[in-house]
């Protein structure tokens, strides 16, 4: 399917403030990005960079005053998720050097705490794939997803106390247990059509069978129209922007993500054919 992803951010600067934008998605297996625009008001000098994980990330110094940050990519995304009941555990030998870094315990995936506790929820599983999705209805019928209900990241164990979070929050617990379990899982983040209310999104990607596969415990059911834009260990390493200095927090935030007909990319084609 086509989407049309949208970020828009307000900021009110009262001294110049550096950032560390993460705000463009890539092209992928999943994923091809078509079109996309990046505006700066006022603009600014913009130094764009790949980090450890594979994010394209910008750095810039804010102005003092009104600053606003407007994203937009047209994006063609599966219209389904792949699923794969039975991929089988990948033993830590046979595993790519890039995933290894996923099986550690990180600032908010505190996977060495969790291993008596995933070992009970995953009795009786096939090792993989299946472990997972055993994770995954844990969590969905033990951690209660509530929109809106924190502004900031917590570690795997305070979700795991207090039994309730946003998307980020149930992601870390799910990639802690993985890890527990000596699967490698990471933290995605991006955007979903239809997501309610509207947001950013945060879930999660597990390896299993030699690849990478999407889990989310805040959907009911696995659907297409997923857009990810970053990658890391946890909510430490994808934070759409990181602003250095005295606290500056966004005036506003608008998050759009729009499903567009066949005809109109249709449309955007013929023109940009002819403009050449």
């Amino acid at each position: 399917m086509w989407l049309q992803t949208s970020c828009d951010l307000e900021f009110d600067i009262s001294a110049p403030a550096p950032f560390v934008l993460m705000l463009r998605p890539r092209s992928g297996a999943q994923q091809w990005i078509a079109r996309e625009e990046y505006r700066l008001v006022p603009s600014v000098p913009v130094f764009e960079f790949t980090d450890n994980y594979g994010n394209l990330c910008q750095r810039l110094i804010a102005p003092p005053g009104a600053f606003s940050i407007r994203t937009s990519a047209l994006v063609m995304t599966a219209d389904s998720i792949d699923r794969a009941p039975g991929a089988p555990f990948v033993e830590i030998q046979y595993l790519p050097d890039g995933v290894l870094s996923y099986l550690l315990p990180s600032r908010y995936c505190e996977s060495d705490h969790f291993g008596e506790m995933a070992t009970e929820i995953t009795a009786g599983e096939q090792p993989g794939y299946d472990q997972v999705m055993a994770i995954v209805s844990w969590i969905q019928n033990n951690i209660s997803y509530r929109p809106g209900s924190s502004d900031s990241p917590v570690t795997a164990g305070e979700v795991n106390s207090r039994r309730y979070g946003v998307c980020r929050d149930l992601a870390h617990i799910a990639i802690a247990l993985c890890r527990s379990l000596s699967i490698p899982a990471r933290l995605v983040v991006g955007y979903l059509h239809g997501l309610e209310p509207m947001d950013l999104h945060a879930w999660f990607e597990a390896y299993a069978g030699g690849r990478w596969y999407t889990f989310d415990a805040t959907q009911a059911e696995l659907k297409g129209g997923y857009v990810s834009v970053g990658y890391g260990r946890d909510a430490a390493d994808v934070a759409i922007y990181n602003q250095f200095g005295p606290a500056v927090y966004p005036v506003s935030q608008t998050v759009r993500v729009e499903h567009i007909r066949n005809e109109y990319i249709l449309a955007i084609q013929r023109l940009l054919v002819h403009s050449h």
